[in-house]
């Protein structure tokens, strides 16, 4: 069965590319703006520094919460957009990245922060507060920003275009390596349970186990990059005769 040039064809495609990106910037200034009124309530844009207020248990749940929802809305629109499991996916992943550093391009002109990608942020809240530099996070989403668009504009049902196993598995680990950098102050908080709500700012960044972290994430990146870019992605058809069934000449 054929498809329509709106459907799965280049132009399609493209659409679809257009309003996911169009949905994660504008989910990332409701971010930006969600932060700045938490931060003007606390009475401090940078995290790194002394606050004159702190979040009250009831308001630390419902920010949970909505971290939880706006992670559901990302990868909701990456289902919207994706024609499979892979292009969904990786819609959602796509969308996840432009979130993340539209985040940071928006927070500079509501709130002069942050001053450099070396400042420090607490970047979620779950499962416990993350902590780490600006570049971290961003470095982490550029990457999602390649693999997650490589798959979401290349892959088709016919032809799929996914990282091999062993690409994915290097990219797990690498996953799970970041997050313990991330959270290693709230882990080692766990058994006493002394850390504030938003979490212990660590004295140092462990950047050489997170750079690790990174280079096993990019693996499935460079690993589709290596493949060549979208060899089965042909131009729409020109006119409605090359939807028609080809008939035998007589």
């Amino acid at each position: 069965m054929r498809t329509t040039p709106e459907g799965n064809g280049t132009a399609g495609v493209r659409s679809r590319l257009v309003m996911v990106i169009v949905y994660a910037v504008a989910m990332a200034w409701v971010e930006a703006a969600v932060v700045l009124d938490l931060r003007t309530l606390i009475g401090q844009y940078n995290p790194a520094l002394p606050a004159r207020g702190e979040m009250s248990r009831h308001l630390l749940l419902a920010e949970c919460i909505r971290e939880a929802a706006t992670l559901t809305m990302l990868f909701a629109v990456g289902w919207l957009a994706g024609r499979s499991w892979r292009s969904r996916l990786g819609a959602g992943v796509m969308a996840f990245g432009l979130w993340d550093i539209g985040y940071y391009l928006f927070l500079v002109p509501l709130t002069g922060w942050p001053t450099s990608p070396a400042d420090w942020d607490i970047l979620f809240l779950l499962p416990l507060p993350w902590w780490g530099p600006v570049w971290a996070p961003a470095s982490i989403a550029v990457l999602m920003i390649l693999g997650g668009g490589t798959v979401f504009l290349c892959d088709t049902p016919e032809t799929p275009c996914w990282p091999r196993p062993w690409a994915v598995t290097a990219a797990g680990v690498g996953a799970g390596l970041a997050l313990l950098v991330f959270m290693s102050e709230a882990l080692r908080a766990l058994p006493t349970d002394e850390a504030p709500p938003l979490g212990r700012m660590p004295a140092e960044f462990e950047t050489l186990a997170f750079l690790a972290a990174l280079s096993l994430m990019a693996v499935p990146v460079v690993e589709l990059a290596l493949r060549g870019r979208c060899p089965h992605r042909t131009p729409p058809p020109s006119s409605a005769r090359d939807f028609l069934p080809a008939t035998d000449p007589e």
